[in-house]
């Protein structure tokens, strides 16, 4: 019996380590030649939580003085995705021409060692230059946030002529404030918010005062989740809204010229910031009218279809929804769900706009090359579908380029679906009422680049053809 009792947790053992396959040691193989010589290099991913400057994930120097860092054993098959950066996301690797990457991927099971060669800083070693515009400031580096008893950088963006104008503007609250202005702060590039608003002033729109809330890093998770997620933690999300609402709001209308009631008051964000507008949306409908919900976790937690639909529309609101089809599995499904959710509570076919691009990534150039569309949506301007062509995601048709009949395939038509052919100057070259058949006729059109755009049950679908 004595030996029984011994041989089991020994057997349990050796099934434990079976299960498991070798711990990994990352390998950095080449630097940027103007990497600065103090500074550390750090892992960062989903098993950090995305923390880019986490202690225990510090790399160390190797015998032949290469930063490395070796990481525990998992089940074969588990998938680490990371980046590598100086502690800070300001400081990620980025591509040769400066430009953002994919998260790199590890597979347990697939070797015991990875190496990694950085091309290039965001900050390229601190010598990048910014790029925010004139009229992009840093409103405050360590803006207390009571509710949570911790301070963030806020930024903030004036219309062209603010000091002289003498009007008051509309506010649009943003979160992710170190992406939307300037490439030198920016996770995996900017949004351009200001280049945007910028132009669209020089050509009649009234624009208005952005402010932009930094995320909190190893913060960002909790602060944009109103609910935990077994896996992933989280749960301040009422809180950083009621900073929002309670302390910074005021503090924005107090020292600027600002229009402060409900109807010019916006807010927005893409993944979990897209998560957390929708909430603070509903939540607070009081104080915002327009929320713009850019790529929506909305797999982060059930709760968030009870909380839609506990909380029916009380005032008149417009929500602008964006997703790409290439985000993952579930991210179209999830977004349309909310919108039907959304119906079902009270909103009309005119509060809500769904904008699906065919081959869409989880990136800032999604929402980067879809932000003017939506701020023209939300503020009254109408959406555009037009506009700056060589940005917006390519949709794949056949054949293309085309001469006489484009097809294409994946979309169930309805009566009532319109389809749009726009060109790249952004004139309307046709439209289809009632467009139902997978295939238009395009041998009248001129040769050249082409947007296609079909408006189908409150959802855009957009892509671009040559017509040879």
């Amino acid at each position: 019996m004595k030996s029984g009792k011994i041989l089991l947790p020994v057997l349990l053992a050796l099934f434990a380590a079976a299960s498991l396959h070798a711990q990994v040691t990352f390998v950095v193989t080449n630097l940027p030649a103007n990497t600065p010589a103090g500074d550390y290099l750090y892992i960062a991913g989903n098993f950090t939580g995305w923390n880019p400057g986490a202690a225990e994930y510090r790399m160390q120097k190797n015998e032949q003085q290469q930063w490395s860092i070796t990481l525990p054993a998992q089940a074969e098959g588990t998938v680490y995705q990371y980046k590598i950066t100086r502690g800070s996301w300001e400081t990620v690797e980025k591509g040769a021409g400066g430009e953002e990457i994919a998260n790199r991927n590890f597979v347990f099971g697939n070797g015991s060692t990875q190496e990694v060669s950085i091309l290039r800083w965001a900050d390229d070693g601190g010598g990048a230059s910014s790029t925010a515009a004139a009229n992009v400031s840093v409103m405050d580096e360590n803006f207390y946030m009571p509710q949570l008893n911790r301070s963030r950088t806020i930024r903030i963006f004036l219309p062209p002529g603010y000091e002289t104008s003498g009007l008051n503007y509309p506010v649009f609250y943003m979160h992710d404030g170190q992406n939307l202005f300037d490439v030198l702060t920016a996770y995996a590039g900017e949004w351009e918010v200001d280049e945007t608003l910028n132009r669209l002033a020089s050509s009649g729109h009234q624009v208005p005062i952005v402010v932009g809330i930094d995320n909190g890093g190893a913060h960002r998770i909790a602060e944009y989740t109103p609910w935990r997620n077994p896996d992933y933690g989280g749960g301040d999300g009422e809180a950083y809204v009621s900073f929002l609402v309670e302390t910074l709001k005021p503090y924005i209308d107090q020292h600027y010229r600002t229009l402060p009631d409900r109807n010019n008051t916006a807010i927005g964000g893409s993944s979990l910031g897209g998560l957390i507008s929708c909430y603070a949306a509903l939540q607070y409908q009081q104080v915002f009218s327009k929320a713009a919900v850019f790529s929506p976790s909305y797999w982060y937690s059930d709760s968030v279809w009870a909380f839609a639909h506990n909380h029916p529309k009380t005032a008149e609101m417009k929500i602008y929804q964006l997703c790409g089809t290439l985000e993952g599995a579930g991210t179209v499904e999830d977004m349309m769900r909310m919108s039907d959710t959304l119906t079902a509570s009270g909103f009309g076919e005119t509060d809500l706009h769904n904008k699906i691009v065919a081959g869409g990534q989880h990136n800032e150039a999604l929402w980067r090359s879809n932000f003017e569309d939506a701020f023209l949506w939300l503020f009254g301007g109408g959406a555009q579908s037009a506009g700056s062509m060589e940005d917006k995601p390519v949709v794949l048709f056949f054949p293309n380029p085309v001469k006489e009949k484009l097809s294409f395939a994946g979309l169930e038509l309805i009566a009532g679906d319109t389809l749009s052919l726009i060109s790249a100057d952004g004139r309307l070259v046709k439209q289809v009422q009632n467009f139902t058949t997978n295939e238009v006729d395009v041998s009248d059109l001129k040769t050249g680049i082409y947007l296609f755009v079909l408006k189908s049950r409150n959802v855009l679908f957009e892509g671009k053809f040559i017509r040879e």
